[in-house]
């Protein structure tokens, strides 16, 4: 046996290009959202221009903080994880920044396009067809990256992590071409090779699985490494991991119909949706649960580290949203929560407390990996955010859930003689309290950004990117 140090260093700078790009579209995705809530409470903010509505402005921030903040801090860690735990560096540095330029690209052209009003109308898949064929193409392109340096790894174990990371690349490819699939009629015009119900459940087959893929199984690569490297602690289980792995896939595919309770969509269907959405408890829940032992002789940290205390507590709001996405999907519950704010509260719990924490962790974690400094330049300020972002997502999910479910009972109250009790407009200044709530939790979560993009700021600059990647540097021991 002998030790062979290889000159190769793992491609570090297309982790930091997505790393700072995670907090650039962070911020302006959350500050967009907190203007489109505020729109909610003084509609002057629209400013009478049909650009500023809130109409077009939602999507945009949805694209904003899903594909730009979400997929930046994807791209960002995944690139990350597989390197060190292939012990390889990335297959192709060119493909890699084309990756990270493409996707900017994307998102850039969503900037543009979904202000001026040029969408699919379908949820969380408006960009239209042009946008869409660029986004398909980075997408392969990153696929061929995260799996070819699988391919080439020096470790014959495939890390957990990289499981997750590999079925999140496959599925959203799948997921996304599949629904985009139209008839274009002009650049920035087309329609959708499906139509009625059929265009409605391929829809909800892609959304809810977007969620279920993109916000989901990609965060849970990113959980399966970070926990643990935060914690100093070996996964709690390795076999639970797996059986969550398969699980998960396994299941969540078929949770779509679950969003078309109530429609045309044949009955068998929705209550397919229905109960598969209810079994997807136990896998989440195992995972979820997984997480939080890997902390098992550990937990004395959390009175001091912040970064772990944003990776914990986003499995805490894992768990939850987990919870209750199924407990949404029962036909009668669902009877009394679609359409309502209780929704949004919902999607927020997930995003916020879970997409968006776990997010801010791992970052917090790499950075002063990537660019050679022993930690971030200000804890204190890591401690401030954390308690601004947990704040800000229990405002904003709490008023949302109250609202929710002012609003379910006020549209199903009836007199005796089967009239309606109250108008629209009655239910309308009922949640207005509640949007306001919501406005102040997510300034309160986008303050934290700010913070965050202040002390990543301080952290770079006193950095030496030179000394990161010579820490980078792969030891392989072999025989020879």
């Amino acid at each position: 046996m002998s030790t062979a140090i290889s000159p190769t260093a793992y491609n570090y700078k297309v982790v930091r290009q997505f790393a700072i790009m995670t907090v650039v579209w962070g911020i302006l995705g959350m500050g967009l959202g907190v203007f489109i809530a505020s729109q909610l409470v003084w509609p002057q903010l629209n400013l009478d221009l049909p650009w500023t509505s809130f109409g077009r402005l939602r999507p945009l921030h949805t694209n904003l903080v899903i594909f730009a903040f979400g997929g930046c801090a994807l791209f960002g860690t995944s690139y990350y994880v597989v390197q060190r735990t292939c012990q390889t560096r990335l297959i192709s540095d060119s493909m890699a920044a084309f990756t990270f330029w493409g996707w900017q690209a994307v998102i850039v052209g969503a900037l543009i396009t979904l202000p001026m009003g040029y969408t699919t109308t379908k949820e969380y898949a408006e960009l239209e067809w042009p946008l869409a064929i660029l986004l398909a193409i980075v997408w392969v392109t990153y696929g061929l990256v995260f799996f070819g340096t699988i391919v080439k790894r020096k470790t014959k174990h495939i890390y957990v992590g990289n499981w997750f990371y590999g079925a999140f690349i496959v599925v959203t490819a799948m997921l996304h071409i599949v629904n985009h699939i139209s008839l274009p009629v002009s650049l920035f015009k087309s329609y959708s090779a499906y139509s009625g119900a059929t265009d409605a459940m391929i829809q909800w087959w892609y959304g809810h699985n977007a969620v279920g893929f993109f916000l989901t199984t990609g965060f849970l690569g990113m959980m399966y490494y970070f926990v643990p490297k935060q914690a100093e602690r070996p996964v709690y289980s390795y076999r639970l991991s797996i059986v969550h792995f398969w699980a998960l896939i396994t299941l969540y595919i078929w949770a779509g119909p679950h969003h078309l309770h109530y429609t045309a969509l044949p009955d068998w269907a929705q209550s397919l949706g229905m109960v598969m959405s209810i079994i997807l408890l136990a896998p989440s829940w195992g995972g979820m649960i997984n997480g939080m032992m890997t902390l098992s002789g550990a937990w004395h940290k959390l009175r001091t580290d912040p970064i772990l205390r944003f990776l914990v507590v986003s499995l805490a709001f894992y768990g939850m949203s987990t919870f209750e996405g199924p407990m949404m999907a029962i036909k009668t519950v669902n009877s009394l929560s679609h359409y309502t704010d209780w929704t949004i509260g919902h999607v927020h719990a997930g995003a916020l407390g879970w997409v968006a924490m776990i997010s801010i962790g791992a970052v917090y974690h790499m950075i002063p990996k990537l660019y050679g400094r022993a930690q971030m330049h200000s804890v204190g300020l890591i401690n401030a955010h954390f308690w601004l972002a947990t704040i800000g997502t229990v405002l904003y999910i709490a008023s949302m859930w109250v609202n929710g479910i002012t609003q379910g009972l006020m549209w199903r109250a009836i007199n005796d003689d089967g009239t309606l009790t109250y108008s629209f407009v009655e239910a309308l200044q009922a949640s207005h309290p509640g949007y306001i709530v919501r406005a102040l939790g997510g300034a309160f979560f986008a303050s934290g950004m700010l913070l965050m993009a202040y002390n990543v700021f301080r952290t770079v600059r006193a950095a030496n990117p030179v000394e990161a990647d010579e820490a980078a540097k792969i030891v392989v021991v072999g025989a020879h």
